[in-house]
């Protein structure tokens, strides 16, 4: 019995049902069965779906005698499925890639329960993918699995049969079937959620539902719309039948009047001459299905009123009044907005007719965040190596806690800001400033990038349409154009960067400014920086730090850590440091967790831990210059890579051991290997091809380079000859060496015995 039984039904697709047939076939998981029903198509259908079946014994083709339409096509397809779980895709839509492990994993994660809900992006023939706008409600977080009741937005989730899997077991019991005609998704969808005993939900975009250009058959013109009015009677027959639904008629009333409402309003819907017909039939629904409790938005009143009373002059009317009040106000914000930019433009026109400041430098880092990295890093060293140059430092305004004593403070879109730009010798930023920059003769642009590149980076996103969203690679080339310098760690990433942004800059392979401070650092310093965390004296601080995932579009910390901590024991903290994108915390309070997410330096953060734990992070190349240990958690590897592309293998070349799950992770800190004299070595490896020059001295190199004109850097301090500081962890072992603390780590399997695991 398979895992999935994957429903394909197939009328005029042909152009696009292979591409269906092979995203599902594709997949990194393959315990499933695909059922292709040919509903009796008058084109090549029938025979794509033969040809698959007979390559691959997964595909079982269904021919109907008769065209049935979708409902009743996806009822044969269920006659013919024996898998665990029913999953349905449209033959124009495909499935991502591993969205079935993901699947699988979740389900199994969940308790097996009866419907989980899955994301899903809509792709238009023109290339562009446009996320689903309620993908919030899909968000992991919270008790799984749940009733309807306990996460009622899910109704809010496009109403349809193919962003969920069922387990066919509970379809079975509660008797679902797709009816005919058009809508045919609504009695099935409703009814499943709300019968459902248990439901979870997973935020990862699994389908691409594509947007044809000449639509679907929900876009025609057609008297099938009238359907609609069947299909709620079949939901509300389906709700009358059990009494313990009763709850959701008012929710499935405010549906059904925004529904009916929807398919009025749409112009290309109804033939010429039904519209009044289909408002008396809405107006008698109203009646009939009117429900107590039946609260309704402002912003949907007029629609209900519309349904209600059947006023359809009226509401047009209405309806043309409020549209015009709302341009009017959108254009006199335009308008407002358009004249102070054009102030700010002849403004900046005028700053750059006049002379460049030689001793004028300006510094900004991740689109006007708090003064760090790279930028950070160089701004100091200006101060300290060319202080005759006076510095400025870009940032919004709630970042400006942030910036340090010394450079001038300037906010982004202001006069001071465009005159910044326009009269500073010097510009430094690790992101690109405002597109509207003009690069004048003799200005100096230093791009500092923020990190060793292991996922695919610049131009080689043309190739990965998920990662590179709505990038406009014209525009992102004209920035590289105005690029003087670009540092670089080390040759691979000098070797990435000057193919993916191609220029005619200047590399400066002088290694990462922002690490400097792992060489210059002392004890005192880490021990200043953990007191001031709040991490206790004899501890082991494990700072998380996980990347960003192009494929999902609600992000979600990939570990437990509640259940980590607990397994490691109370010797260990972790410091837990979401994404920069990532707007909410990796986890939700737990003791021994500290979240770190709003701290201003990450480089302070790496002082204080004693170890690294990330998934895919370019963070691994920095904290490597630290000598200390690093465990990769690689549980999702291949999607990852899929969507996003990789430079390497990290699994292949690791800096440290690596987990492929939780239980493997733990594993790894309960047997000590995690800073063993395997794990050792693959850091010194990895230290020997990723950090060969940061030695404590690259923003130096940069400003004897860039500024005073020094052709000759200081010479690099061999990797053996360095001395990082030492983790609070190393400097307590080496204060009592015979007499080193242990921390009780049990390993994952509950009947294997704890394991003494002696701290650095």
């Amino acid at each position: 019995m398979p895992r999935f039984s994957v429903i394909v039904p197939a009328y005029k697709v042909q152009a696009y049902l292979h591409e269906c047939l092979e995203s599902v076939l594709s997949q990194s998981y393959g315990d499933l069965e695909v059922i292709a029903v040919d509903d009796r198509s008058p084109d090549f259908c029938g025979e794509i779906i033969d040809e698959f079946a007979a390559r691959d014994a997964r595909v079982r083709a269904v021919h109907l005698p008769e065209n049935v339409g979708l409902g009743r096509a996806r009822n044969a397809g269920m006659e013919e499925a024996t898998g665990d779980y029913l999953l349905f895709l449209d033959s124009d839509d495909t499935l991502t890639p591993d969205a079935l492990r993901t699947i699988a994993d979740r389900l199994r994660e969940t308790g097996e329960p009866d419907v989980l809900v899955y994301d899903y992006a809509r792709t238009y023939w023109t290339g562009q993918t446009v996320p689903n706008k309620f993908a919030a409600q899909l968000s992991e977080d919270g008790p799984a699995p749940f009733r309807l009741k306990d996460r009622p937005g899910l109704l809010r989730v496009l109403m349809v049969a193919w962003n969920k899997a069922y387990r066919r077991e509970f379809v079975e019991r509660e008797g679902l079937r797709f009816p005919p005609g058009y809508y045919e998704d609504t009695p099935w969808t409703y009814p499943a959620l709300m019968a459902a005993k248990t439901l979870a939900t997973l935020d990862r975009v699994c389908v691409h539902y594509r947007q044809r250009r000449r639509g679907n058959i929900l876009s025609t013109t057609s008297r099938g719309h009238f359907d609609v009015f069947e299909q709620y009677d079949r939901v509300f027959e389906f709700v009358e039948r059990r009494p313990e639904l009763a709850e959701w008629r008012p929710v499935l009333f405010r549906r059904m009047v925004d529904h009916l409402s929807t398919v009025f309003t749409k112009r290309d819907r109804l033939p010429r001459g039904t519209r009044a017909e289909f408002l008396r039939m809405a107006r008698a629904h109203y009646r009939r299905y009117r429900t107590p409790g039946a609260s309704v938005s402002l912003r949907c009143h007029l629609r209900h009123t519309l349904v209600h009373f059947g006023v359809h002059r009226t509401y047009r009317t209405l309806q043309g009044f409020i549209t015009l009040l709302r341009r009017t106000h959108k254009a006199a914000s335009k308008l407002t907005r358009a004249l102070r930019a054009g102030v700010l433009q002849a403004h900046y026109r005028i700053q750059l007719r006049l002379p460049l400041r030689a001793d004028r430098a300006v510094f900004a880092a991740y689109w006007g965040r708090g003064h760090g990295c790279n930028p950070g890093a160089l701004e100091a060293a200006f101060r300290t190596f060319a202080p005759q140059v006076r510095t400025a430092w870009i940032a919004r305004p709630e970042h400006r806690p942030a910036v340090p004593p010394g450079p001038r403070h300037v906010r982004p879109g202001t006069a001071a800001y465009w005159t910044a730009l326009a009269r500073s010798k010097y510009l430094v930023n690790n992101v690109n400033f405002d597109r509207r920059l003009v690069k004048r003769p003799g200005q100096v642009f230093v791009q500092t990038q923020h990190g060793t590149p292991l996922k695919h980076m610049g131009l080689d996103l043309q190739e990965r349409p998920a990662a590179a969203r709505d990038m406009d690679f014209a525009r992102l080339l004209g920035g590289v154009d105005k690029w003087d310098y670009v540092l670089s760690a080390n040759r691979h990433t000098t070797l990435t960067w000057e193919r993916v942004y191609p220029g005619r800059y200047e590399t400066l392979e002088y290694g990462y400014p922002r690490n400097d401070v792992f060489q210059q650092a002392t004890s005192a310093d880490v021990a200043r920086l953990r007191e001031s965390l709040g991490i206790p004296r004899d501890t082991i601080a494990v700072l998380y730090a996980p990347t960003h995932r192009d494929y999902r579009r609600v992000q979600r910390s990939h570990l437990d850590l509640e259940r980590l901590l607990r397994r490691l024991g109370p010797r260990f903290v972790i410091l837990a440091r979401a994404h920069y994108w990532q707007e909410a915390p990796p986890v939700r309070e737990v003791p021994g967790v500290i979240d770190v997410s709003d701290h201003p330096s990450v480089e302070s953060l790496c002082l204080a831990s004693d170890a690294l734990v990330t998934d895919y992070s370019s963070l691994m190349f920095d904290y490597a210059n630290l000598d200390r240990p690093i465990v990769i958690h690689a549980d999702d590897w291949e999607a990852y890579e899929a969507a996003r592309g990789t430079y390497f293998d990290l699994r292949a070349f690791p800096p440290g051991a690596v987990a492929r799950s939780e239980d493997e992770l733990i594993d790894i800190f309960a047997t000590g290997h995690w800073r063993g004299s395997r794990s050792a070595q693959l850091r010194a490896a990895f230290r020997e091809r990723f950090c060969p020059h940061d030695d404590g001295r690259a923003a130096e190199r940069v400003v004897r380079r860039v500024v005073l004109g020094e052709t000759e850097p200081p010479a690099i301090v061999p990797l053996a000859e360095r001395r990082p500081v030492p983790s609070a962890a190393q400097t307590a072992a080496s204060a009592q060496p015979g007499r080193a603390p242990s921390a009780i780590v049990p390993r994952p399997s509950a009947e294997s015995q704890p394991v003494a695991d002696t701290a650095l």
